[in-house]
């Protein structure tokens, strides 16, 4: 397949994005990489079969509007998105971006305990983006209090005991729960995959989470 990777913002991209682009190049598929957004607005999006999110797109760096229609129109149109980590993050000047995604990040409501080991597990094995891939300890931020949008298909959790935590410097409760690691959803005639996993270079490394990504891809550029 032909992908286009936007990457860039906020998070250890230059750590993360590498491995992100071997992994698909190892496995037959055609990448590009780019910090730059305005690839959105143009007639090369067509011969991409999937856009891939590796980028946290808010504050300044926020998708300019003629970008968020491009990018609602590419999906809904029939192609693949496939998102990774934070890159669901919800910019405060576009909501409706996560009538896309299915929820992901909010800036101010969102967190996680710490970076650390934590394990996941696959939740509907029948799932396609599941095959082949088995419960797993990564090391990787488990998110919580995220947008959610009705219509999402989970087949990934993890589980949080409740707890006080530092987030953002400050001690916060977090409540105990089994929260989604990875869902699919359909968006218009296109197909939307996404995760929350995927923080740094050590959380690319996990060989789960590579069949993961691998599924995703595979899913989300598929007919059926």
């Amino acid at each position: 397949m032909n992908l286009l990777v936007v990457t860039g913002g906020r998070h250890p991209y230059e750590e993360s994005t590498p491995i992100l682009a071997e992994l698909l190049k190892q496995n037959g598929h055609e990448v590009r990489v780019t910090e730059d957004p305005s690839v959105l607005v143009t007639d090369a999006m067509q011969d991409y079969d999937a856009l891939v999110f590796n980028t946290r797109r808010e504050q300044e760096i926020t998708l300019a509007q003629e970008q968020q229609v491009a990018l609602t129109q590419y999906v809904g149109g029939g192609k693949g998105f496939v998102c990774l980590h934070i890159s669901g993050c919800r910019p405060e000047s576009w909501p409706e971006y996560h009538d896309v995604t299915g929820g992901g990040w909010i800036s101010g409501e969102s967190c996680h305990p710490p970076y650390g080991q934590f394990s996941v597990k696959v939740s509907e094995s029948d799932h396609p983006c599941a095959q082949g891939i088995e419960d797993f300890v990564t090391n990787d931020e488990l998110y919580i209090q995220l947008g959610w949008k009705p219509g999402n298909n989970v087949f990934l959790t993890a589980e949080l005991e409740e707890g006080t935590h530092v987030f953002a410097g400050r001690s916060m409760f977090m409540a105990g729960g089994t929260y989604p690691m990875a869902w699919t959803r359909n968006y218009g005639n296109g197909k939307v995959f996404k995760t929350t996993l995927g923080h740094n270079g050590l959380s690319f490394q996990n060989e789960q989470f590579h069949r993961l990504i691998l599924n995703g891809v595979n899913w989300a550029t598929s007919a059926e």
